[in-house]
């Protein structure tokens, strides 16, 4: 679902090197796979492929992955306290929804030869980053509608592209994810356009949710192209398609228009159009406090990661019968072949 963690390495990651070789195997290897890259094709689980593009992919499939698990939480808390049973019906199907995406995703990566469990334990260690936007509390249920439409709408401009990765496992499950990420966000929208027609008080509920998520939602494509070397080597391999500061542009003037149809002022004075350009200008993002959320220091990092452990180790039980079984039905079949 959430872009920044496409460009952002784990720990102290060091940008990737150029692709060294050894044999001439190895060159005619790497000159059949940048054959492939430049003519647009698609590079399969059984291909060979550099190490240093396995390891982008392991890393960004990966992220990408945990951050629809972790953008379970903010939501799925407001799960009790939706204002309506259709409300909380929606809520449920769109928190379901994530935890599939997060499926398809761990399962796209595991084609890579990085098993799920030792995802999950890097996530668990904090070895592993995910998108920082899930560090922020819910405060109101506005909140759950500016999220499906601002936080879902950031990730859909990247995600539509992600259908055309390199990466063929990545690219088909990103269709799916793509379509109901769609659907999350049109959810959002019609929330808020719902609230906004209400009461003084469920308008200015909303217009607090716009103006604590605004910021946020800008930083989720990640820093600058100038301070962002592994997403320049994304689009190089053909993972990414558009930079950084390309996606946040698409995003800004796609979201000026409904701003205006919803009724909200989205909070940057510098926020005008320039018909030169023929885009929005948008003023500065604060990019000391994404750096030090995506560090562990927002203001529910410890929170997300305690409650996804907890979850993850009150669930074992069921991963132990599921092996169980699975072991049982097998020694069964045997028997019977026998």
């Amino acid at each position: 679902m959430y872009t920044q963690s496409f460009t952002v390495g784990d720990g102290n990651q060091a940008p990737q090197k150029p692709i060294p070789f050894t044999s001439q195997q190895d060159a005619e290897r790497l000159a059949a796979f940048d054959a492939c890259i430049a003519d647009d094709g698609r590079i399969e689980a059984q291909d060979w492929m550099p190490d240093a593009y396995r390891k982008t992919l392991v890393r960004q499939i990966s992220q990408h992955a945990h951050s629809e698990i972790v953008g379970m939480l903010p939501e799925g808390n407001w799960i009790s306290r939706a204002p309506s049973l259709k409300r909380k019906a929606i809520l449920i199907a769109k928190v379901q929804d994530e935890g599939g995406h997060g499926l398809y995703l761990y399962a796209a990566a595991e084609t890579l030869g990085t098993s799920r469990d030792q995802m999950l334990n890097d996530l668990h260690t904090g070895r592993a980053k995910y998108s920082s936007i899930f560090n922020y509390p819910t405060l109101t249920w506005a909140d759950v509608g500016v999220i499906g439409w601002l936080v879902d709408g950031a990730a859909i401009m990247n995600q539509i592209p992600l259908c055309r990765c390199s990466y063929g496992p990545y690219a088909r499950a990103m269709v799916r994810v793509c379509k109901e990420e769609s659907f999350h966000q049109r959810q959002g929208y019609e929330s808020l356009l719902v609230m906004m027609q209400g009461t003084d008080g469920q308008r200015a509920m909303v217009q607090d949710a716009v103006n604590r998520w605004w910021w946020k939602c800008l930083a989720m494509f990640g820093p600058p192209d100038a301070d962002s070397p592994n997403s320049a080597l994304g689009m190089r391999w053909g993972i990414k398609r558009f930079s950084n500061d390309e996606l946040r542009q698409k995003f800004v003037d796609a979201i000026v228009p409904q701003a205006k149809v919803l009724g909200v002022t989205l909070p940057d004075p510098d926020l005008k159009w320039n018909a030169e350009r023929g885009h929005y200008d948008y003023g500065a993002i604060d990019w000391d406090e994404f750096w030090a959320t995506v560090n562990g220091n927002g203001p529910c990092n410890r929170e997300r990661l305690a409650t996804r452990v907890k979850a993850h180790e009150d669930g074992q039980w069921v991963r132990d019968a599921a092996l169980a079984h699975a072991r049982k039905q097998a020694a069964r079949r045997q028997q019977e072949a026998a």
